[in-house]
């Protein structure tokens, strides 16, 4: 029986990581600053910081293998300074002290979004054969990001066991911290916005991204990436599957892009000054956006043995947790 650490597994894909783990039964730790209810019995939880070097060594302690989790998932935070402390910092220091402890092995979970390059065709898959530069990057969240896989992958120049993880847009059941994915179904369900802005997602369920990381952890490449993704599609097209799937009618109507941009950046500058609350977009969120991309899951697929799921039951699912009744309110963004 192997013994885990899961760095944030009170997170949305913490939580399906740690459910998959005990039913293959692995003895589990987590180290998150979150409230830890509603987690299956017998998890050894410990409350702390990854930028708390003690709370480290202390979760860290006997452990054989680390899923690195932990961080700001969200692209907006009203102190920017946060997202390379957190991501970055913490992410060097999760990996510092494993290095000490002698862990077997680290799984590193980043993001796709650190794969977008800043023009790309539609007409081809994005995989893990290159990361773009830091100065490529379109904002805060996502440089972050990068800094983290650089530490990640210097750690595994010298000699750390760790290997990358880049799930795509993961949907399903059980998002209680309302992820940007999530976030972005409810808008729609409430009917917040009466336009969007065309581009491809690449949509993969919680599930199949904690099973995925399992199988990165068992049978990945240390120094290596592997894209976790599920269907590519197209958002006008996914706004046809959540109006069939939700019975809400969705909007049909495209926004120019120089319009979202500067309703973006209206949104942010009021969050950062006024409200100090989660704006509905930011610019980074638009950038993202305007430079998305099909994504390729080969390399998961031929060496993990990953096989997705089609995504319109994890869609259903997604819905029936904010709209529990088929006309009934959805929850909104906090």
């Amino acid at each position: 029986m192997a013994k885990i650490l899961v760095t944030g597994g009170c997170g949305f894909i913490g939580r399906h990581l740690i459910a998959e783990l005990c039913a293959r039964g692995d003895s589990v730790r987590i180290l998150d600053i979150a409230e830890a209810g509603g987690l299956p019995e017998g998890i050894d939880v410990h409350r702390g910081s990854i930028l708390d070097p003690a709370a480290l060594h202390g979760a860290m302690a006997g452990v054989h293998r680390v899923y690195h989790l932990a961080g700001i998932a969200h692209l907006w935070v009203r102190k920017k300074s946060d997202f390379v402390l957190v991501n970055g910092r913490g992410t060097d220091l999760v990996l510092r002290i494993a290095m000490e402890q002698e862990i077997e092995r680290v799984v590193h979970c980043s993001t796709e979004a650190v794969l977008l390059p800043k023009h790309h065709s539609w007409d081809a898959s994005l995989d893990e054969s290159e990361l773009p530069a830091y100065e490529a990057m379109p904002g805060p969240y996502t440089r972050s990001k990068h800094v983290a896989e650089e530490a990640a992958l210097r750690a595994a120049r010298s000699g750390l066991d760790v290997v990358i993880a880049n799930p795509t847009v993961p949907i399903g059941p059980g998002d209680r911290n309302m992820t940007p994915p999530t976030a972005m179904l409810a808008m729609f369900l409430a009917g917040r916005s009466p336009f969007f802005l065309d581009c491809v997602l690449n949509v993969v369920d919680v599930r199949d991204v904690a099973t995925g990381l399992v199988r990165v952890a068992e049978r990945g490449r240390s120094g290596e990436h592997y894209i976790l993704g599920g269907e590519n599609i197209a958002l006008h097209d996914f706004l046809t599957l959540l109006e069939r799937t939700s019975g809400k009618r969705m909007p049909k109507r495209t926004m120019p892009a120089s319009v979202a941009f500067a309703a973006a950046a209206v949104a942010e500058w009021t969050a950062d000054w006024v409200t100090g609350r989660r704006p509905v977009t930011t610019k980074e969120g638009i950038c993202l956006a305007l430079r998305s991309a099909p994504f390729a899951s080969r390399k998961a697929r031929d060496e993990l043995d990953y096989v997705p799921r089609p995504i319109e039951d994890s869609l259903a699912e997604a819905v029936h947790g904010l709209c529990p009744q088929a006309k009934g309110a959805c929850r909104r963004p906090r």
